[in-house]
């Protein structure tokens, strides 16, 4: 699978990076939402974690302009940050986007993963 991987924490890339490359995922990570959307305007992302509190264009506006791109190209999308409520998480599952609350353990990611790739 092709994944984008958006944080504005280097740390968090690093370790989302190297542990979706380890389970045999190709992997991209970018720092800010902008850098995102020009990423995925090339196409071919399967998925995109992306994490809501970011400088500049959020989460959310990303998941946003993401839902525009047009369905056959658009990758699936879990939301992975430490801000996330009930209330948001029902939201976000309801809308068929993947939820990841920080801090994580490996098989609660490759769970995620499973679940909105219809994988499980």
């Amino acid at each position: 699978m092709k994944i984008l991987v958006v944080d504005d924490e280097q740390l968090v890339r690093w370790f989302l990076e190297r542990a979706l490359t380890r389970l045999g995922h190709s992997v991209k990570a970018v720092s800010s939402g902008a850098e995102a959307i020009t990423t995925l305007d090339g196409g071919g992302f399967d998925l995109m974690l992306t994490d809501l509190r970011m400088p500049g264009e959020n989460g959310s506006t990303l998941i946003s302009k993401v839902g525009e791109i047009p369905e056959q190209k658009r990758p699936r999308i879990i939301v992975c940050s430490a801000y996330i409520t009930s209330e948001i998480a029902e939201d976000y599952k309801n809308g068929g986007i993947g939820v990841l609350r920080k801090p994580f353990k490996l098989e609660e990611l490759e769970n995620a993963i499973s679940a909105v790739s219809g994988i499980a």
